[in-house]
């Protein structure tokens, strides 16, 4: 069991790159440690140390399959999010991801959870570590069906739009398998529904309504769905000019590579300074106090060199 978990966590020490800088981060983060090229380079790196440090030489063959297994579920358990996965690192930087599951879902957590406390109260039974195993699997294909349903709401709208060659994409959101971002791209144009496949009355949240209970308010019925329209550069002339300079910069290439659906978040006007602001529509989720992974560049002046900034909360910047 302590092999299994430590070995299990171990793809997630690339977390230490954000110490490094935001841009190491989004370079390295599920990268080299979750590649299923190098997943058994890692397990027999973690075979050996377990082995050495336990004392247990004779146990390197069986650390091994161990090492190797817990490695694996925990890569399927991040591709299955909207994040991404370099599952092919480092010889492509292409992510791949099946979202079907929220990056924290408490029913996924829930059943691993009973799981393993199945497991602890009855150690000579593989019953309640199998249960658990085929309860996973079993809501995963369950939430890859909503995935399905969300889609065809997107495809309805892109209709309704006379959008025939919009991109349709469903993104799994927090507290129920049911609720959705869906979004509908049309060239540089989006809208986005935040939407409960079940539902079919408004969910009202009262003063007194727990964070669940109002994180779950924000998600209508597909009928009463509120599409919000966004952009990737913006509208105005002025305003898409900043934005497109931006975004074609050198320095923003790594966030054009991260993005998998970028949109214009601001554009600022200070004086003789000029500010555009990205933000990717997967993080765009209703109850957080920010959203993640915005970024952009300003200027001083029409005829200064452009700054990569952070955005930091809803106001601040920071320079990377």
């Amino acid at each position: 069991m302590a092999v299994g978990f430590f070995a299990a966590a171990f793809p997630d020490i690339d977390s230490a790159l954000a110490l490094v800088s935001p841009m190491a981060y989004l370079l390295g983060h599920r990268g080299v440690t979750h590649s299923l090229l190098l997943l058994p380079v890692w397990a027999a790196l973690l075979a050996w140390l377990f082995s050495r440090f336990g004392r247990r030489r004779e146990y390197l063959k069986p650390f091994f399959v161990i090492s190797a297994a817990a490695l694996a579920v925990h890569v399927a358990g991040d591709v299955i999010t909207s994040f991404g996965t370099l599952l092919l690192a480092p010889l492509s930087d292409q992510r791949f991801a099946l979202p079907a599951v929220f990056i924290i879902d408490p029913w996924f957590s829930g059943i691993a959870l009973a799981g393993v406390a199945a497991s602890l109260l009855l150690p000579r039974w593989r019953l309640p570590a199998v249960a658990a195993l085929l309860a996973l699997c079993g809501y995963v294909a369950f939430s890859s069906l909503q995935h399905d349903r969300a889609i065809e709401v997107g495809l309805a709208r892109a209709a309704a739009n006379g959008w025939p060659d919009a991109t349709v994409r469903a993104m799994p959101r927090p507290v129920s398998p049911f609720n959705w971002l869906v979004t509908v791209e049309n060239g540089e144009r989006y809208e986005v529904a935040q939407v409960n496949l079940r539902r079919t009355e408004l969910l009202v949240a009262g003063e007194d309504a727990g964070f669940l209970h109002r994180l779950d308010a924000a998600y209508r019925p597909v009928a009463q769905a509120a599409w919000a329209p966004s952009t990737r550069f913006g509208i105005d002339e002025d305003a898409r000019e900043i934005a497109q300079a931006v975004w074609d910069h050198p320095s923003f290439e790594t966030m054009r590579w991260f993005y998998a659906l970028p949109a214009l978040y601001a554009i600022e006007r200070a004086g003789g300074e000029q500010c555009a602001w990205f933000q990717d529509l997967r993080f765009a989720v209703p109850g957080r106090a920010s959203v993640p992974f915005r970024y952009g560049m300003c200027r001083a002046s029409p005829s200064a060199a452009w700054q990569r900034f952070e955005m930091v909360g809803e106001d601040g910047r920071r320079p990377f």
